[in-house]
C-alpha cells in the first residue's frame, strides 16, 4: 500500500452551537480518573449561516499521548466555558472564528428497523486541530473541503427530483481509509454533468475496482417542501416543511487512479485483508452494542443482518 495515504478535511467558520461537556473516566477504566472533553462542535463556513458542519470529538484529553499540553483541548475547554462565542447564544458578529482540520470518519451502530437490526455507518468529522483564528478565508468553497483516496466499486445514478429540488447525481459508492487505514465503506455525490460522465466512464466494480483520489465539498442542505390547500373561501391553507440533508459532493478528481496489482499502490492482498479486518470491526461493535443492552434491559439481543456488501474477485 502507498505510504501516505489522504483523508483530511478543513472546516473553518463562525463557532454556531457545540455539544461539548467535560468528563472524567471512571477508576477501572484503561485510563482511570481522567479528565476528557467528549461532544459536537457545529461551526457556520458561510456568511448567510446556513451551512453547518459538524465536528465530532470523542476523548480529547489535556495532554497528547507524548505527554505536551494539547491546544485542542485549551480551545474546546474555552468553548465550554463560553470563553468563545457562538451565533446561537451571541449573535453572528460576536461569534468566535475557528479552523479545525479533522478527517472522515464513522459514527457506527446497529439500528432496529422492523425487527430487524441494521447497520449505520454515518459519515463524520473525526477529532482533529482546532485553532482560533482572527479572519475566514475570502472563497467560501474553501471553507468546508474533504480529500480522500477511495477504492470505488460501484456507482448508482440518481434522476432529477423537481418535486423535492434534487438535482440528477451520481453516487459514489466506495471505501476511504483512517490514519490506521482500516477501511470504511463511504458513499459520495457528483452533481456536474462532466465529473458523471467522468466516473461512470471509469466502470468500476468489484471485480474492476478503482483506487483514485478525490476532493469535494460538504454540503449542509435545507431544503423547503411547499404544501398548499385550497379552501372552500378566502386564502389557501398554506404549510411549509423543512428538512436538512447533509452531502459529500465530489469537486475534483485525479488525473490518473492509482494502480491495483501486485507491485501497484494497493495489492488485491491488502484489499482482501482490509475487508478482512472491517468484519472484524463490526463483529466488535455488534458485541459491544449486544453487551449495552444486556445491561439496560436485562435481557440479550440478536442481530440479523448483513453487514458488508462487497465481494472484490480479483
Amino acid at each position: 500500500m502507498k505510504n501516505k495515504i489522504w483523508n483530511a478535511t478543513h472546516i473553518s467558520g463562525r463557532l454556531y452551537q457545540h455539544s461539548l461537556e467535560m468528563k472524567t473516566t471512571k477508576p477501572d477504566s484503561k485510563v482511570p480518573n481522567t479528565q476528557y472533553i467528549n461532544g459536537n462542535v457545529e461551526i457556520a463556513t458561510d456568511d448567510a449561516m446556513t451551512n453547518i458542519v459538524t465536528v465530532h470529538f470523542s476523548f480529547t484529553t489535556a495532554t497528547t499521548s507524548k505527554g505536551a499540553a494539547n491546544a485542542t483541548f485549551k480551545v474546546l475547554a474555552g468553548i465550554i466555558d463560553g470563553t468563545y462565542k457562538s451565533v446561537m447564544q451571541h449573535g453572528k458578529d460576536a461569534a468566535t472564528l475557528m479552523m479545525i482540520d479533522s478527517a472522515i470518519g464513522l459514527n457506527e451502530f446497529y439500528s432496529d428497523r422492523n425487527g430487524t437490526e441494521e447497520l449505520v455507518s454515518a459519515k463524520r468529522n473525526e477529532g482533529g486541530f482546532v485553532r482560533i483564528i482572527n479572519e475566514l478565508e475570502a472563497n467560501e468553497k474553501v471553507r468546508n473541503t474533504f480529500d480522500t483516496d477511495i477504492i470505488l466499486y460501484r456507482t448508482r445514478h440518481l434522476e432529477a427530483d423537481e418535486e423535492n429540488n434534487l438535482p440528477e447525481k451520481l453516487i459514489l459508492c466506495g471505501y476511504i481509509m483512517d490514519f490506521r487505514k482500516s477501511f470504511l465503506p463511504v458513499e459520495y455525490s457528483v452533481v456536474s454533468p462532466g465529473a458523471i460522465a467522468y466516473f461512470e466512464g471509469l466502470e468500476a466494480s468489484e471485480k474492476n475496482p478503482v483506487f483514485t483520489r478525490v476532493k469535494g465539498v460538504q454540503v449542509s442542505q435545507t431544503i423547503v417542501k411547499r404544501i398548499e390547500e385550497e379552501s372552500a373561501f378566502g386564502e389557501p391553507s398554506v404549510r411549509e416543511y423543512t428538512n436538512t440533508k447533509k452531502d459529500f459532493i465530489v469537486t475534483w478528481g485525479a488525473k490518473e487512479p492509482y494502480t491495483i496489482g501486485p507491485d501497484g499502490d494497493i495489492t488485491p492482498a491488502e484489499i482482501k485483508q482490509g475487508l478482512a479486518d472491517r468484519e472484524t470491526t463490526l463483529a466488535t461493535i455488534k458485541k459491544n452494542q449486544e453487551e449495552w443492552k444486556a445491561k439496560q434491559n436485562g435481557g440479550t439481543s440478536a442481530f440479523v443482518t448483513s453487514d458488508t456488501d462487497t465481494n472484490f474477485d480479483f
